[in-house]
C-alpha cells in the first residue's frame, strides 16, 4: 500500500496529530520553543550562584600585550580595567575583541543565503498552539510563526534587495493574528562565519563568530556547542595551538554543515514567480552541498555523519518537500519481494502509530511537564 514519506516520520506523525512526549531514549528529531529573555535571565541567575561576577559597563578600549598580541585587558567606561588569560567576545555583530581587536576576518556568504533583514514581533495567542514552528514562503521573503504559552512570536526574513523595511513591515502586519504585544522591530544581519572562532586567546561565541540566519533557528545549539567545546579544549595560561585547531575545526565543520541545509531550503525551490528565488534558484551552491543533492537524486542517499546536527529524515524532507525526487532507489531493495518490502514498511508505520497514539496532547504535555507561570 503506498503511503506518503511522513508517515514513517514519528515526529512528522506526532506533529500532525499534536502529541508530543519526552521518553527514555527516544530519537525523535525535535526541538523547543523558549522565551528567550526569560532564558537569558535563568542563565545570568545559575551563573551568579556558582560564583560567576557580574561588571556593568561599556567597554572604550582593549589593550594588547607588545610581544604576542594577545588581548592583555579591556577598559571600561567607568575607569574600571579587568585584566584576563581568556577572553569570550560576545559583543553582538559587531565583534569588538575577534574583529576590531584581532582582525580575524569575515567570511560573507550572502551570496548563498541572500536575505539580510528581519521583523519581529509579538501578538496574543488566539488559537491553540501547535507543536511546531510554521515558516511560510512568500514571493521575496518568509514568515515565521513560533507558538508560546504566553504569545505567539512572528516575523518576515527577507532581502533588503527585493524589499524595504516599510514593505516588509506593511506586509508581515497584513498575515499576522491577535493583539500586537509590542512594536515590530527591524534586525539587521549579514550571513557568513569568523574566519577562526577562536583566535589568539579570544574566543568568539554567539553572533561575534557569525550568523546563519534565522530558518531553522541554530543560533542557539551553536552557542552550546561553542562552550562545551571550549570546556573541552579549555587551555593552560600557554594556549596551546593543538587546543586552538581543534576548536576552530570542529565549529566550522557543523558551521559548514548547518550552512548547507539552509542553502538546500532555498536552492531546490520550484518557485519561479519572483526575482529573489529564481536568485536562489539558479545561484552556484557550495560544492558539498552539491554532492548531497547529486547522492540524493542519483539513488535517493541520505545520510548524516557524526557531528552533524541534522539528520537524515530532515534532509529527506526539505529535499522532497520542495519536489526533489530521486531517479533511482538503492539496489538492495530488489533483493526483496513484493510482500516482504509491503510488510517491511507498513511494520514501520505500526509501530510509529503504536507509539504516538500513547502520546499526550502537546498541550496537556505542556501543562503537566513545564507550565509557564508567566501571565
Amino acid at each position: 500500500m503506498v503511503s506518503e514519506i511522513g508517515d514513517y516520520c514519528p515526529e512528522h506523525v506526532a506533529s500532525r496529530l499534536g502529541k508530543f512526549a519526552v521518553v527514555p531514549n527516544q530519537d525523535r528529531n525535535h526541538a523547543y520553543h523558549l522565551d528567550a529573555g526569560l532564558y537569558a535571565k535563568f542563565l545570568r541567575n545559575l551563573a551568579e550562584a556558582h560564583g560567576v561576577k557580574r561588571v556593568e559597563g561599556k567597554i572604550t578600549q582593549v589593550n594588547q600585550h607588545d610581544e604576542n598580541n594577545f588581548i592583555k585587558s579591556i577598559g571600561l567606561d567607568n575607569g574600571q580595567v579587568i585584566e584576563g588569560d581568556l577572553f569570550i567576545d560576545c559583543t553582538g555583530f559587531k565583534g569588538m575583541l575577534i574583529e576590531e581587536t584581532l582582525h580575524t576576518g569575515y567570511e560573507d556568504w550572502s551570496h548563498w543565503l541572500p536575505c539580510d533583514s528581519a521583523i519581529a514581533v509579538q501578538t496574543e495567542i488566539i488559537k491553540k498552539p501547535v507543536p511546531y514552528v510554521r515558516s511560510i514562503a512568500h514571493k521575496v521573503k518568509w514568515q515565521w510563526q513560533i507558538p508560546l504559552q504566553s504569545r505567539m512570536g512572528n516575523g518576515f526574513v527577507f532581502c533588503s534587495k527585493y524589499m524595504s523595511d516599510d514593505d516588509a513591515k506593511a506586509t508581515l502586519l497584513d498575515n499576522i493574528e491577535g493583539k500586537l504585544l509590542n512594536d515590530p522591530r527591524v534586525i539587521k544581519f549579514r550571513t557568513g562565519t569568523r574566519r577562526k572562532h577562536w583566535n589568539k586567546n579570544c574566543v568568539a561565541i554567539g553572533l561575534s563568530g557569525g550568523f546563519i540566519e534565522p530558518l531553522e533557528s541554530t543560533s542557539i545549539h551553536l552557542i552550546q556547542q561553542s562552550i562545551i567545546r571550549l570546556m573541552q579544549n579549555l587551555p593552560s595560561k600557554n594556549m596551546e595551538q593543538s587546543n586552538v585547531d581543534d576548536f576552530n575545526n570542529k565549529m566550522r565543520f557543523e558551521i559548514d554543515n548547518i550552512r548547507d541545509f539552509i542553502v538546500l531550503h532555498y536552492h531546490v525551490t520550484q518557485r519561479a514567480d519572483s526575482p529573489f528565488w529564481r536568485y536562489c534558484k539558479s545561484m552556484d551552491i557550495p560544492e558539498s552541498l552539491q554532492q548531497r543533492i547529486n547522492l540524493f537524486v542519483e539513488n535517493g542517499n541520505a545520510y548524516k555523519t557524526e557531528r552533524e546536527l541534522f539528520g537524515e529524515t530532515s534532509w529527506i524532507q526539505v529535499m522532497i518537500g520542495q519536489g526533489l525526487m530521486p531517479k533511482n532507489y538503492h539496489q538492495i531493495v530488489n533483493m526483496m519481494s513484493d510482500s516482504e518490502l509491503k510488510n517491511f514498511l507498513e511494520n514501520i508505520k505500526t509501530t510509529i502509530n503504536r507509539r504516538i497514539n500513547t502520546f499526550p496532547d502537546h498541550n496537556e504535555f505542556i501543562n503537566n511537564y513545564c507550565k509557564s507561570t508567566v501571565v
